[in-house]
């Protein structure tokens, strides 16, 4: 018979909180499994900067008796999760990767998704890493170090949520929140194995705002996409901090099961040409894309109008790296990791011209989606055109910036939409390969009906590690 130990962590919330309903396990049995989950493995791929297990523990304690007294809290009552350390989230600090951040309080405030999963019942481990605030794609800082993928150890996770990816992927927590500037959740998803959404812009409330403006969202990932629709909805709605959300959001509810009979899917397996695809990606995706034509969807093969707007993008985001760092002295930005302080520099030269250009490209992008997604419900594209490189470099083959591989991701973050990296298995090397799923804006839930139908049919999913 399996362990407990190791059957509660390869559950996803839902069949957890079935458990709970019928009493085949607790909170306290789930918590403690994941506690011994992270224990085992964070030696191996760096995935927290903390972990809280008397708190979560206690906590797994008083959801146990809510279940109990049947008085649950709320939709995630007893759910072992984790939260990027960029998140505030009270009782602890929020370093965000960074040395120059002072660990002294007070830190009594949640970021509005947290505070939203919290009054759901959810039970908080630990946060998980992040490069310095958030800037790349890839996950090491100067503060924690090299996070590892948990399926090659001498791999990337990914990033920058790539330690909340990792820890999902090893059962170290069912949840974890994201947050996705120019691929921060999708990538790691994509790389590790897991699911990963980036919602549309102001769906889900942000306080702080980030430096990085309007390009950075919050969201979920998750083992899978009927998860992520049962997160989102707890987190998404409006927050008085937040005066760029877009207020009281249709609950996604049950129409993530709606299948894709019908719907208009766009596969585009290089953007038109523009982005070299590695065989074994081109492959896989390719083959889940069928399986949507067989479940019922128009699948055409169409390139959206996305000549590459990565210039228009490293105005907007150096520029926010320079406002980032802008208040550091110089003996704290020589604590900084070199490359954030590279890119910040360079951002500080960029003219309010330039930077208005840069918002126009922008403009004129979302504009070329809009019209785009008035003929497909869904954009296909691969997540990234490669699978995980080696850790501990920000690219792979001696390229400058984490930009140079995730031509798929930032174009999104430009235009606000919603988009999603489904796994879709694993290449030769056994590293698990992403698909991405594009809606319009405020169409998220399409995003959760493609990625869930691909789900229920068997063609999405990666082997544990």
């Amino acid at each position: 018979m399996t362990e407990p130990t190791t059957f509660l962590t390869d559950l996803t919330a839902r069949q957890l909180l079935d458990g709970y309903a019928r009493g085949d396990f607790s909170p306290v049995d789930a918590v403690r499994a994941a506690l011994d989950r992270v224990e085992a493995v964070e030696p191996l791929v760096n995935a927290f900067v903390r972990v809280d297990a008397e708190e979560a523990l206690a906590g797994a304690a008083a959801s146990a008796e809510r279940w109990r007294r049947g008085e649950t809290r709320g939709p995630l009552d007893g759910v072992p999760v984790t939260v990027k350390d960029v998140l505030l989230q009270a009782g602890g600090p929020t370093l965000r990767g960074s040395r120059t951040v002072r660990r002294d309080g007070p830190w009594d405030e949640d970021a509005p998704p947290v505070a939203r999963m919290r009054a759901a019942g959810a039970v908080f481990l630990g946060k998980t890493t992040t490069p310095e605030f958030g800037w790349k794609g890839v996950t090491d800082s100067p503060l924690s170090g090299v996070t590892r993928n948990p399926h090659d150890p001498s791999r990337t996770a990914g990033g920058s949520s790539g330690g909340s990816a990792a820890a999902v992927a090893l059962g170290a927590g069912a949840l974890s929140l994201g947050t996705d500037g120019g691929g921060s959740i999708r990538i790691p998803a994509s790389f590790c194995g897991v699911f990963g959404m980036k919602p549309t812009y102001g769906r889900v409330p942000v306080y702080p705002s980030s430096p990085f403006g309007t390009l950075s969202h919050t969201g979920p990932m998750t083992r899978d996409a009927a998860d992520a629709a049962l997160l989102l909805d707890v987190i998404s709605g409006d927050d008085w901090r937040d005066w760029s959300h877009l207020g009281p959001a249709r609950p996604v509810g049950a129409a993530y099961q709606e299948g894709v009979k019908g719907m208009r899917v766009a596969y585009s397996p290089s953007l038109g040409g523009q982005v070299a695809v590695q065989p074994d990606v081109a492959a896989l995706v390719r083959a889940a894309v069928e399986r949507l034509a067989a479940m019922g969807a128009y699948v055409e093969e169409a390139d959206p109008d996305v000549t590459d707007p990565v210039d228009a993008f490293h105005t907007l985001w150096f520029s926010g790296a320079a406002r980032l760092v802008q208040r550091l002295g110089p003996e704290q930005r020589e604590l900084l990791d070199p490359g954030l302080r590279e890119v910040a520099e360079r951002g500080a030269r960029y003219s309010a011209l330039e930077y208005l250009a840069a918002v126009d490209a922008r403009t004129a992008l979302g504009r070329r989606m809009g019209r785009f997604h008035s003929t497909y419900d869904v954009l296909v594209t691969p997540t990234l055109p490669l699978t995980a490189f080696d850790a501990g470099v920000e690219a792979p083959g001696g390229s400058r910036r984490w930009t140079s591989w995730t031509p798929f991701t930032y174009p999104f973050n430009l235009t606000q939409q919603p988009a999603a990296s489904v796994p879709v298995g694993v290449d030769g090397e056994g590293l698990p390969v992403g698909l991405q799923l594009v809606a319009a804006r405020h169409r998220d839930e399409a995003v959760l009906r493609a990625a869930h139908a691909l789900y229920a049919c068997g063609a999405a999913g990666a082997p544990q590690p």
